[in-house]
């Protein structure tokens, strides 16, 4: 199967796993109490203003028709209007999602930054005082909360120290680099815990292997050992792994974004969940299951390219 028929069958199986997610957050949406008009107009509203409200929005027709409206919208490429911003849904996430797209991609780079030497060095010194160092301390990683580290690391370098803003986005690019620091840095440490873990585990498994052994009495020079043998077979669990944890990232970006003050998509959904924005909480969980099912189709494709033994069949 050549690469793009591959593609173009994973894009067809996206069709029923969004499909069902609609299904999902549609219906599981409008069980949260509260009518997001009366939020929206506030406890003067008369009910004329109510009812017109919602008519201008659908509200008012069955639940079966309101969800084939929406169907309908998003095929057209409308994803709604904001009752809560007052803005077309399509300008709001466009605007939101680059702000966690860019959190998750520094915190990735830092969790590869982390993981690699780290997990590579423990491997190396298995059992050794470095080896237990490293691992102790993947595990207080893994066993803190991302809330907790960033408050910490927030009134280290940004309260007492003031190397960074305490928090917000900035207006300059050189502004926006000096804040996503310290909030991809408080989501990257446990994605590197678990990737370090999980490379020394991998890297200490192939050095037991019989093919390390054989190419070690062909003569081959331990640079080319471990780039062909033992870092290309390490890296396979680490990249499928790695594909896991970066959609999860979208999942925990909320909470690194809360913290942070950072205008990304996960502090809009927490922001119209308050509001009862029934149509911008639709239209991020399906832009989040869109970018996961992208993030595992490349993972598949890396996974793929790294053992020559995987088909894309």
């Amino acid at each position: 199967m050549s690469l793009l028929n591959y593609i173009f069958k994973r894009i067809i199986q996206m069709i029923p796993v969004i499909i069902i997610v609609s299904i999902l957050i549609f219906f599981i949406v409008r069980l949260i109490p509260g009518d997001p008009v009366t939020i929206r107009l506030g406890i003067k509203a008369t009910p004329q203003m109510i009812e017109t409200l919602h008519k201008e929005i659908g509200l008012d027709k069955p639940i079966f028709v309101q969800y084939v409206l929406f169907i309908k919208n998003i095929l057209n490429g409308n994803l709604g209007y904001s009752i809560r911003y007052c803005a077309p849904i399509y300008d709001l996430l466009k605007q939101k999602i680059m702000v966690t797209l860019f959190l998750i991609s520094v915190s990735l780079t830092f969790s590869v930054i982390i993981s690699f030497p780290l997990g590579y060095f423990a491997a190396i010194k298995e059992n050794k005082i470095q080896d237990q160092i490293i691992r102790n301390g993947a595990l207080i990683a893994l066993a803190t909360p991302q809330f907790w580290t960033g408050l910490v690391l927030m009134i280290i370098f940004a309260v007492s120290m003031k190397i960074f803003p305490v928090g917000g986005w900035g207006e300059s690019w050189p502004q926006r680099l000096r804040a996503i620091i310290l909030p991809a840095f408080t989501q990257s440490l446990w994605t590197g815990a678990l990737l370090t873990r999980n490379l020394r585990n991998s890297i200490i498994d192939i050095l037991k292997m019989d093919y390390i052994d054989f190419a070690k009495s062909t003569g081959l020079s331990t640079r080319v050992i471990k780039k062909r043998y033992i870092i290309r077979n390490a890296m396979i669990p680490y990249i499928t792994l790695g594909g896991l944890e970066l959609s999860y990232m979208l999942g925990g970006s909320i909470i690194v974004e809360r913290v942070f003050a950072l205008p990304g998509i996960g502090a809009l959904m927490v922001e119209s969940i308050y509001g009862r924005d029934y149509s911008v909480i639709q239209g991020v969980v399906l832009l989040i299951a869109l970018l996961v099912i992208i993030i595992n189709l490349f993972t598949d494709l890396m996974y793929a390219y790294l053992d020559p033994r995987v088909k894309l069949e």
